[in-house]
């Protein structure tokens, strides 16, 4: 390093540079940074282990990486630990190319022998939500869970923006409740949305109704409206992102709710199952865009598509 560059790094073009670092280092969630980091260590142990360089990387002895893996993991997990690797050769300023033929061959031929179907996460049926809600008490639990699933499935939330509402993020309003979302998936620039939730027609499956009753019995008055509880129902920090999964699973067996076989049991049910029923009842791509934050018409068409597979068949034409 020069003296000229060392000057700048010590004085005001300095302090600009690595608050420009901090910046970026928050371009990527918390939940990514920590899987990338885990599929690069797991990386950086294989080349080890075979005497090859982790960075910079050869597309070979990536190729070979991804070869390595063939048949033990999923079409995502092959796609993320790629991610991973390209993650940390830009962040390292080394040379990345993912479309180099031996990557792309590889990477092809894997998913050609290998690739398994993916098994969406059922969408949820209000009839199935209500399943669900039967199987949830009048404890400290029970209420807290019942608040949960009605506006995971109501705001169509990701369980990351369910656990990160805060008591500051609700308004309430005569004609229901807004959550605000400080930040979710695909949201990088942090601009946020409000979610709009109206008051249900029944009283005891209304999501607004659920949540003004969890927020007196557990007083709450700031902070993390769904805490993860004591098992006597004391709260002690912030719920976090995978015990809206074991909530589910736990509802789900006490209610006796099975998913079909292709499918499985998740938390993204809640939001598939909003969005599904929507389309099915008459809603607009506009109206379900804006309702569930997504930015591409795609994405939202996908979830329609899915929804009216059966309905708009053509073999309803068929004289059977």
């Amino acid at each position: 390093m020069d003296e000229a560059t060392a000057r700048l790094l010590v004085g005001p073009v300095g302090e600009a540079m690595a608050e420009a670092a901090r910046y970026a280092g928050q371009a990527l969630s918390a939940n990514t940074l920590r899987a990338y980091a885990s599929d690069w260590r797991a990386f950086q142990a294989w080349c080890e282990a075979g005497g090859a360089r982790a960075l910079p990387a050869a597309p070979v002895v990536v190729a070979g990486h991804l070869a390595s893996l063939a048949g033990r993991v999923g079409r995502s997990a092959l796609w993320r630990r790629l991610a991973a690797i390209g993650h940390m050769h830009r962040q390292a300023g080394e040379p990345w190319d993912q479309r180099h033929p031996a990557i792309r061959a590889t990477l092809r031929g894997i998913l050609g022998q290998h690739g398994v179907a993916a098994r969406p996460a059922a969408a949820l049926t209000s009839a199935e939500v209500k399943r669900l809600l039967n199987a949830c008490g009048t404890d400290m639990a029970g209420l807290r869970d019942r608040a949960l699933l009605l506006v995971g499935f109501a705001g169509a939330l990701r369980r990351s923006e369910i656990t990160g509402i805060d008591r500051e993020h609700l308004r309430f309003t005569a004609e229901g409740m807004t959550v605000g979302i400080p930040r979710a998936k695909g949201d990088q620039e942090g601009e946020g949305a409000r979610v709009g939730i109206p008051r249900g027609l029944n009283p005891l499956t209304c999501p607004v109704r659920a949540m003004e009753t969890w927020l007196q019995r557990a007083r709450i008055e700031w902070g993390a409206v769904f805490p993860s509880l004591t098992r006597g129902g004391r709260p002690r920090g912030r719920l976090r992102p995978a015990g809206v999964w074991f909530i589910l699973r736990r509802r789900a067996e006490r209610a006796g709710l099975a998913v079909d076989a292709a499918e499985r049991l998740s938390p993204h049910g809640l939001r598939a199952g909003c969005i599904t029923e929507a389309y099915l009842r008459g809603a607009l791509d506009e109206q379900v865009m804006h309702h569930a934050r997504q930015k591409s018409i795609a994405t939202t068409q996908a979830y329609r598509r899915r929804a009216r597979i059966t309905r708009d068949s053509p073999a309803r034409l068929l004289d059977l």
